[in-house]
């Protein structure tokens, strides 16, 4: 929605991985809890390509920056080829991340729930292949406390129910009320999930812990209303 926080390829980089999590465990707290641990490998290799993870950062530009400088930094600057550079450069590095993270033995499976943003993708009546794939957005994103994972899922979910067919916006009306009306208002006006908590997690059980105690229950229910 170009606000400027996680790169979009970080997001599909650990959508991806829940696929695949699905595909090889099946529903539940196992392919939940390996979509987390591959989400916060994926956002650490991200890192390390680009020294940043958000998307202001890489590129200098959000939705409040003004069309000709938007023109200057993708087209004078090359910020166009530069990104797909890297898109080339990690897609293969989250590959084999992704690969190794689920080839790892003995993980220990907290108690469910594992993730806010599965909590809200079951919610909201998506199939248990796509609460797998939302569960890696917990903690805004693989836990590292970014832009608020929910909300990312409450977006991807609405934009999927639209259908194939569907114009896709960069300023979705319908994105642009979930935004305003369902979750600002309930998280304080931020965006990050480690502001809005107050602090970042430490691990998944840690997040479980949070979950299980009432965390974020009014942004979730919020968000799962739209």
């Amino acid at each position: 929605m170009q606000y400027g926080y996680q790169c979009g390829m970080i997001w599909g980089a650990v959508l991806a991985a829940g696929a695949r999590a699905y595909e090889l465990f099946g529903p539940g707290t196992e392919a939940e809890t390996k979509a987390v641990l591959a989400a916060q490998k994926l956002v650490e290799t991200f890192q390390t390509c680009t020294g940043e993870i958000n998307c202001y950062e890489i590129t200098n530009i959000n939705n409040s920056s003004s069309v000709m400088k938007m023109l200057y930094v993708f087209l004078i600057k090359g910020k166009t080829l530069s990104c797909m550079h890297l898109t080339g450069k990690y897609a293969p590095k989250a590959f084999n991340v992704i690969n190794a993270v689920f080839s790892e033995k003995d993980i220990k499976l907290p108690s469910p729930p594992v993730s806010c943003a599965a909590i809200l993708a079951r919610k909201m009546g998506v199939s248990e292949k796509h609460v797998v794939m939302a569960a890696g957005l917990a903690g805004g994103i693989g836990l590292c406390g970014g832009g608020c994972g929910a909300l990312g899922t409450a977006i991807w979910i609405m934009t999927m129910d639209k259908g194939l067919d569907s114009k896709l916006e960069f300023k979705d009306p319908k994105a642009l009320e979930i935004i305003e009306k369902a979750f600002l208002p309930n998280s304080d006006y931020e965006f990050e999930c480690s502001k809005i908590v107050g602090r970042k997690f430490v691990n998944i059980e840690d997040h479980t812990c949070f979950l299980r105690e009432g965390g974020c229950s009014k942004i979730i229910e919020a968000l799962a209303g739209k």
